[in-house]
């Protein structure tokens, strides 16, 4: 049970945490219909790389055995599209996303992809998965973990609806070392995205958010830690891209 004067960050104001959730979506609501165009602006495409990379490590089986991955606030379909992509005939994904411009979204580029039988859509709350215990057999999520209020509550859910031996993957904006490139990171994002977000999409604030949360997300050791928390096992994560984003993966075992 949440306290009443429990806060909790949206990028870098404090708000009540039963707030956050309410706020988050107002600014997907905004951006939905060009998000995907936005990604590939913000990242210069490198986000197909990271994307890539997460798929390559899921490595869905090629095969006609059943394979069942839950895509979390995955909603314009991305990563589900690649792993269908990638995967045999008994892949099938569900997208759970809490905001259903997103997932209105998705459901178009499913159709135009035919991907609409391999790839199926549910508005739901990552903090409260509507999905019995051991369901799926794989966990993603993409550059969304941070905008989850209760990001503990979630590791916890993505924990209780994989089967034994299935595999979490988060995918998340992390933090540059890298002497020189923390300045001109932090430069582009601050003085080049929020603009950008204007000219695109007509909305400066909500990347100006985007930004700011990034800089509020754990490291990646303590959000590995986190993971460990949530039951995972076996838990690792790689730097990509000079810390521009990380990797995560655990395993219920």
């Amino acid at each position: 049970m949440d306290r009443p004067d429990q806060t909790t960050h949206f990028g870098f104001r404090d708000v009540p945490l039963g707030d956050k959730q309410t706020l988050v979506n107002e600014v997907f609501h905004s951006v939905a219909a060009r998000y995907d165009l936005m990604n590939d602006l913000m990242s210069a495409g490198l986000h197909r790389v990271w994307k890539g990379i997460m798929i390559n490590a899921l490595n869905p089986p090629k095969g006609d055995a059943p394979f069942a991955l839950l895509d979390l606030a995955g909603g314009t379909g991305d990563i589900a599209f690649r792993a269908a992509e990638a995967a045999g005939a008994g892949f099938h994904a569900t997208v759970c996303d809490i905001n259903a411009d997103m997932l209105e979204v998705g459901r178009n580029r499913a159709l135009a992809r035919h991907l609409d039988r391999q790839v199926s859509f549910v508005e739901g709350n990552a903090e409260a998965l509507a999905f019995p215990d051991r369901s799926f057999d794989a966990c993603t999520i993409a550059f969304g973990i941070r905008n989850v209020p209760r990001i503990d509550a979630a590791l916890r859910e993505a924990y209780r609806v994989l089967r034994p031996g299935g595999r979490f993957l988060c995918l998340e904006f992390s933090t540059v070392d890298i002497p020189g490139l923390d300045r001109l990171y932090d430069f582009f994002s601050f003085n080049v995205i929020p603009p950008l977000g204007r000219a695109v999409t007509g909305d400066a604030q909500s990347y100006q958010y985007l930004v700011e949360s990034i800089r509020k997300f754990p490291r990646p050791n303590e959000f590995a830690e986190m993971i460990r928390a949530a039951g995972f096992s076996r838990v690792k994560w790689e730097s990509l891209s000079g810390g521009v984003v990380a990797l995560h993966s655990g395993w219920r075992l």
